[in-house]
């Protein structure tokens, strides 16, 4: 049988590659589809069942088996970290533009009442947040820290304006967040977490 010219056998070569290529992405393009899918599953399990929901119920609704939901979270803590660093991931992104409203006091107050009213009736937000609450006075890193400098600077700027009392630090915040998301965790009264944010921005405000 006669050899392959050269420039067929290096078209031959050059289809292998791309064929194991796209092979590749395909299978990255699945384990991110996989994962995606997983996450989601559990921000809805968690917050409306709590975060004592067994990973392979998790694994059951989202359609997937249980060992792939391991190879993307080895461990329970691991995927209610990834779940929650979501959510506070959306909250620094939504600080961010409101770092750019011309108003420093509406935008801290906003800010405020975004973070209750997200949580409110989110059972793992809530117990993450309150959860963190009792460590504030602990170093902080990743997302956790943006999220306190967001934070911080949403503060800073309402207290230049004005608009918010100058002995508050970001630490009272997070304090007095951590005490309104122990409260709503136990409590399933759908007013209460408006009357408790009116009390606490009253509170708040600048003299």
């Amino acid at each position: 049988m006669p050899n392959k010219e050269p420039s067929q056998a290096r078209e031959d070569k050059d289809s292998n590659s791309i064929g194991a290529v796209t092979t590749g992405k395909s299978l990255r393009a699945d384990a991110r589809r996989n994962r995606d899918r997983v996450l989601d599953i559990a921000a809805k399990v968690f917050a409306t069942e709590g975060l004592d929901v067994p990973i392979d119920v998790i694994a059951s609704r989202a359609g997937i088996g249980i060992g792939t939901v391991y190879r993307h979270f080895p461990t329970k803590e691991e995927l209610i970290e990834a779940v929650v660093f979501s959510f506070k991931q959306c909250l620094i992104e939504k600080a961010r533009e409101m770092l750019l409203q011309d108003d420093p006091g509406l935008a801290f107050f906003d800010f405020l009442s975004l973070i209750v009213r997200e949580s409110m009736g989110n059972k793992a937000i809530i117990a993450t947040l309150a959860r963190a609450g009792e460590g504030i006075h602990r170093p902080l890193s990743g997302n956790a820290m943006d999220f306190q400098h967001a934070l911080g600077e949403l503060l800073k700027r309402a207290q230049q304006a004005g608009s918010v009392r100058n002995d508050i630090q970001v630490a009272d915040i997070s304090a007095i967040l951590f005490g309104v998301m122990r409260t709503l965790e136990s409590n399933a009264d759908p007013g209460l977490s408006e009357r408790i944010l009116s009390v606490v921005c009253d509170g708040l405000r600048g003299r």
